[in-house]
């Protein structure tokens, strides 16, 4: 079935606006289709469809785009409409530009140069050939630049997983367990939960495996005192409530008013009353100085440059610099150290990121471990074992899409010394 011309000059219209990278494509996407109300369901997952596949194959889209003729941003939104559905599928093309998308489409991707197959600024890709090797770079940089399945966590205060995946194929929704997250589902297609029962009581929640395992890393336990403490839209705060079996009393901080709130919906549907999200002005906030060394429990989920999400945001890797990571890190170093803080003597602090890179993660938590010696480094293979989570690992908890099937994220355990 032939898509109208128009689809055309919308994906033309919105990948124009996306490619200046002034916010999230997310978000552009979003408002976009509120501005078309017109455009329907399947023409909105052609246009989000093909939009997608141009930032994550930006490099090797930008480089077939240089031949061909016509304005180029037309040509850009050619190929991403024609990978995404198919040439056959699009109409009002003239005959030049049939026949340049057919010889485009045929060419052999397997012959680019590394640099271009990775589909990554070549500031990224330079670092992580670097520091992986160019076949290992290049296997990370595929992996995440396929899309993600959807993974989704059962709140264990409302159901169990095997309850959960019979209930689900009723929908019928095919969910299998996650190998790593007892927790964890993982769902093939990408179903429309909103309305689903099990969705609006809160029996789950969309949350990626790895982000579940970070929450279990933190080992709290039933009465303790813990805090998220860059809490965001709260998905690692329910999963921390949910262990603690809804009892103690659980902090989740941030800075960003408008990001807790989304939080509170999702704590209603819960069933959590264990949970106090706290509006902070920044990390040395007069109420996290009241905390002191009075916390039993705290998860630093840090604001990073998010190169572990590129499955979901793939717009994040053309957004991102290299100088903003550096500014990452200086943020980064004094969140943990201001989080510390509220850690108390035999407490548990835990360093979590969703990137890949180690000036974000080993540097920062390294230089921590060096400014505080009454911290000291748990390794995470000992923490996962007395978690019963059978993954293998050194120091560090190290997830990557290619090797885990998850996000990419990073997480360090420390201790405080008992005085």
């Amino acid at each position: 079935m032939r898509l109208p011309p128009a689809i055309i000059g919308h994906t033309e219209e919105v990948l124009r606006e996306i490619l200046r990278f002034t916010g999230p494509a997310d978000g552009t996407l979003s408002r976009y289709f509120r501005e078309h109300p017109r455009l329907g369901g399947r023409e909105r997952g052609v246009i989000a469809e093909a939009i997608y596949g141009l930032l994550r194959n930006k490099s090797v889209y930008t480089s077939f785009a240089e031949s061909g003729t016509g304005p180029a941003m037309r040509r850009l939104t050619l190929l991403g409409l024609a990978d995404a559905v198919g040439l056959e599928s699009l109409g009002g093309l003239s005959e030049e530009e049939t026949a340049w998308l057919d010889r485009v489409m045929q060419i052999d991707r397997s012959h680019l140069p590394l640099s271009m197959k990775s589909n990554l600024p070549s500031w990224l890709w330079e670092k992580l050939s670097a520091c992986y090797g160019e076949e290992q770079a290049l296997a990370l940089a595929e992996a995440l630049n396929t899309p993600a399945p959807l993974d989704l966590r059962v709140n264990s205060i409302k159901g169990n997983r095997e309850t959960v995946v019979a209930q689900l194929a009723e929908a019928p929704i095919i969910a299998e367990p996650t190998p790593y997250s007892a927790t964890g589902l993982r769902v093939k297609k990408k179903p429309s939960l909103q309305n689903l029962p099990l969705f609006k009581d809160g029996t789950i929640e969309v949350q990626d495996e790895g982000s579940q395992l970070l929450a279990q890393l933190v080992g709290a336990r039933r009465g303790e005192m813990v805090a998220d403490f860059c809490a965001g839209a709260g998905g690692k705060t329910l999963a921390l409530g949910a262990i603690m079996r809804n009892t103690g009393r659980l902090y989740a901080f941030d800075i960003s008013e408008k990001r807790l709130a989304k939080l509170k919906p999702r704590l209603a549907r819960s069933g959590l009353s264990n949970v106090h999200p706290v509006v902070i002005a920044h990390e040395k906030d007069a109420k996290i100085k009241r905390l002191a060394a009075k916390l039993d429990r705290v998860l630093v989920d840090a604001p990073c440059s998010g190169l572990g999400t590129l499955r979901r945001n793939p717009d994040v890797k053309w957004r991102q610099t290299a100088e903003g990571v550096a500014e990452l890190n200086v943020k980064q170093a004094s969140i943990l150290a201001s989080a510390a803080r509220m850690v108390k003597p035999g407490g548990r602090l835990v360093y979590a990121t969703c990137s890949i890179l180690d000036e974000e993660n080993e540097g920062i938590v390294q230089a921590f471990l060096a400014q505080h010696p009454d911290f000291t480094l748990l390794p995470a293979s000992a923490v996962l074992a007395e978690q019963k989570v059978e993954l293998e690992m050194g120091d560090y908890l190290k997830l990557y899409p290619h090797l885990h099937q998850t996000d990419g994220f990073f997480a360090a355990i420390m201790e405080r010394k008992k005085v």
